[in-house]
């Protein structure tokens, strides 16, 4: 009875054991079989994956659309519970201090699934220490003001370039979604001090933006005045000819008439009469006061009279 008992135990151990084998691979897993510590396949499909018992193969699921996340730098608790520096203070160019906090996501690339699988212990702390590498070195070679005012933007932008390629070497299998300033501050010791020099920028940039505001609207009062004159000066300019031309018609028309009238015919004459005298004067081949030429001239008028 006993052994019969310990077969049934027996049997139903190995039974289980078999089943070990068997791996459920759910959508948007890729499953990697690593017999005797060496992968021997890959399965990118969901469904059942039938290998050895547990012992011979070792199946890891890796889910490739998952976005994992890590933290790296300062932890804002640590600041009042630790004695020596917290993790993520950093000292900036100028020798100040900042605690700097990032997020980090990323996720397993499906081509490199292997490689994941075979770094997976090491992934997280060798991306913690590229991290950490590259925003020290960043922080060191800025000034602490440039590192408050721009660096959420700037620190993103220079690790997004630089850390994906000092993680090539380590052949991690990962891809970086984001990079993310969580925490950038000055220490509490020094953040009043801090504060008051960033409300003082503050100040300085709010007034630049009102002056360049105003200068703005100056400019384009100015451009506006420009293009009315411009305007009345080319409308002024395209009616002047025909102003000037209406008026010559009328004068022309009124110099006609004039010329045309007997009365204007005969003081013409006169006119000419006089200047043709003057001229003569002149010449010394008249005198205006010549006796003679009053007799002539009264003679011929039937009248008798002598010029004094």
């Amino acid at each position: 009875m006993a052994k019969r008992l310990l077969l049934v135990v027996l049997l139903l151990g190995f039974g289980a054991w078999l089943l070990t084998g068997l791996t459920e691979v759910n959508p948007g897993e890729h499953a990697v079989v690593r017999r005797w510590g060496k992968v021997v396949a890959v399965q990118s499909e969901p469904g059942l994956l039938v290998g050895l018992p547990w012992g011979i193969d070792r199946v890891d699921r890796v889910a490739v659309e998952q976005v994992r996340r890590v933290v790296v730098g300062f932890r804002p608790e640590e600041e009042t519970t630790r004695s020596d520096t917290p993790g993520g203070q950093l000292l900036t160019g100028d020798h100040n201090l900042v605690n700097v906090q990032l997020v980090v996501k990323y996720r397993v690339q499906a081509d490199k699934v292997v490689e994941f699988v075979v770094a997976q212990p090491v992934v997280e702390d060798i991306l913690t220490r590229t991290l950490e590498d590259a925003l020290s070195e960043w922080t060191a070679s800025k000034p602490v003001d440039e590192v408050l005012l721009h660096g959420k933007d700037a620190i993103r932008d220079a690790l997004g370039r630089t850390v994906p390629t000092r993680l090539a070497p380590y052949q991690l299998g990962i891809d970086l979604n984001s990079i993310e300033v969580t925490h950038l501050l000055p220490p509490n010791e020094v953040k009043p001090a801090f504060d008051r020099v960033a409300q003082a920028q503050t100040e300085i940039r709010t007034a630049k933006n009102q002056a360049e505001q105003q200068a703005l609207r100056a400019q384009s009062n100015f451009e506006i005045e420009k293009q009315r004159m411009e305007n009345e000066t080319r409308a002024y300019v395209f009616k002047l000819p025909r102003f000037a031309r209406a008026d010559a018609t009328v004068f022309l028309g009124r110099l006609g008439e004039k010329q045309r009238n007997p009365a204007v015919v005969q003081v013409n004459r006169l006119e000419y009469l006089v200047n043709l005298v003057d001229l003569l004067s002149k010449k010394g081949q008249m005198f205006p006061l010549d006796g003679s030429l009053g007799q002539g001239t009264l003679e011929s008028s039937g009248k008798s009279s002598t010029l004094p």
